[in-house]
């Protein structure tokens, strides 16, 4: 058999019985990727901070594979490979450290979401890693509790509670620096509307020690402004949601991401980290009824339309316009209305398959 790309064996100190109360060859969890659509307090103007909107994505997510080994052994088999090896070698050991089980693992990562790149992939690796983790152990773990045992989830509760149920989300932002935050509202995305996205290779969202001193250095978020996004989400995103009725919908998306972008610009160089993707977003914004911004920290921007149609047309027409940068990759996705997928691998499954969920 060839040599995996990727892979790093480590010994396991310890290896107790597997899996005495049932029979499980192995685990595969299939998880979406996400938008962040915006935080609505920053500040903690009432004594709550954050508090974030956010969208689950189709056709977009991680896929891996996990079953019992003498070593721990993690094969990458998806693109963007610098680093993760390692991270998810970290994740195991957290969770080993907080169960007991330390049991070897050989975990398969089929397709990931690129890191540093807005679409939640630090958060969605985690917690399918737990949620196979927990499953093949047979742990009754909540994904609130994977969320705090790996650390996920601190400032947004989006990626959390879109794990479980998909959609779109409000949640009420954390109580505490080590609890998931509240979800507060959930609505299906409707099936006709489509999200072009857009990702400026060239660039990487900020992230880790970078994002908390970037954080830090920002001033006080006015309580106006977060009345005033607060408003657009309960009376404008919200109900456009449960009707269906896209022009609000697109407004109050628009309005929200206007206003973080230029909260955050004196940090991330702009309202949008890349200035390409700003200029593409920007003409598409003033000639089209589109709900348009930037996704976390970014590169990638979005702009969501009411169907597939107007999504092309809207692609085309910026290729005819000349305001799509070359170098900018696009693609047209829909929503995700449900959660995780988890199964149970067959024992002749080969580790080394590549397949789609």
């Amino acid at each position: 058999m060839p040599a995996l790309p990727a892979t790093l064996v480590r010994p396991v100190l310890a290896r107790p019985a597997l899996m005495t109360r049932r029979a499980i060859h192995g685990v595969t969890v299939e998880a979406a990727g996400r938008l962040h659509l915006g935080f609505l307090d920053p500040s903690a103007t009432l004594g709550r901070r954050f508090g974030s909107l956010g969208l689950m994505l189709g056709e977009t997510g991680t896929l891996l594979d996990m079953r019992a080994a003498d070593t721990q052994q993690v094969h990458w088999l998806a693109d963007q490979a610098v680093d993760q090896v390692e991270r998810v070698h970290r994740l195991i050991e957290r969770l080993q450290r907080a169960t007991g089980h330390t049991t070897g693992l050989d975990v398969t990562v089929r397709r990931a979401v690129a890191p540093h790149t807005g679409l939640g992939s630090g958060t969605q690796l985690a917690l399918a890693v737990g949620r196979a983790f927990s499953a093949l152990h047979d742990l009754d773990l909540s994904t609130p509790q994977l969320a705090d045992m790996l650390d996920r989830g601190a400032r947004s509760g989006i990626g959390v509670a879109g794990f479980d149920v998909g959609g779109m989300l409000v949640d009420g932002g954390p109580r505490s620096g080590s609890a998931s935050p509240p979800l507060l509202a959930r609505h299906d995305f409707p099936a006709a509307w489509r999200i072009v996205l857009v990702d400026d290779p060239r660039c990487t969202g900020l992230h880790g020690e970078a994002e908390r001193a970037a954080i830090a250095r920002l001033p006080a978020f006015p309580q106006a402004l977060s009345a005033t996004l607060c408003h657009h989400v309960l009376m404008q995103v919200l109900p456009g949601l449960a009707e269906a009725d896209f022009p609000p919908f697109a407004h109050g998306v628009s309005a929200i991401q206007q206003t973080i972008g230029e909260y955050f610009a004196s940090v991330q160089g702009g309202v949008y980290t890349s200035p390409a993707v700003g200029t593409l977003m920007d003409w598409i914004g003033g000639n089209f009824t589109a709900a348009v911004g930037q996704s976390s920290w970014g590169p990638t921007a979005f702009a969501i339309l009411p169907s597939q149609a107007a999504a092309e047309a809207v692609v085309a027409a910026a290729r005819q316009a000349d305001t799509l940068d070359a170098a900018l990759h696009t693609r047209i996705v829909g929503g995700r209305n449900h959660g995780a997928r988890v199964g149970a691998l067959p024992p002749d499954a080969h580790r080394a398959t590549r397949y789609d969920a």
